[in-house]
């Protein structure tokens, strides 16, 4: 365990890179349904900080908690775990 104490990671899809050295990940979860307990995908989106400016939507990504960069930006993109696909 790190001195700060543990940070939550998350694994998302890059939507949107438009921003310089910010982009917005889209993190989906599976929530059972209380009634017909069948799953249902939920999605969040995060503002998270890159660096390098190296993301490009459709990537899949691994971002990290992190001290409060601005407003809406909490996270800080940790590593890209694959490159999108480019036709």
């Amino acid at each position: 365990m790190s001195e700060r104490g543990s940070r939550r990671t998350l694994i998302g899809t890059v939507v949107s890179n438009k921003m310089d050295k910010t982009v917005v990940v889209r993190v989906e979860r599976l929530v059972q349904d209380q009634r017909y307990k069948k799953y249902i995908r939920r999605y969040s989106r995060f503002m998270a900080h890159d660096e390098s400016n190296e993301c490009t939507e459709g990537d899949q990504v691994q971002i990290i908690e992190h001290r409060p960069l601005s407003k809406r930006k909490r996270w800080k993109v940790q590593e890209t775990l694959e490159k999108a696909t480019t036709v």
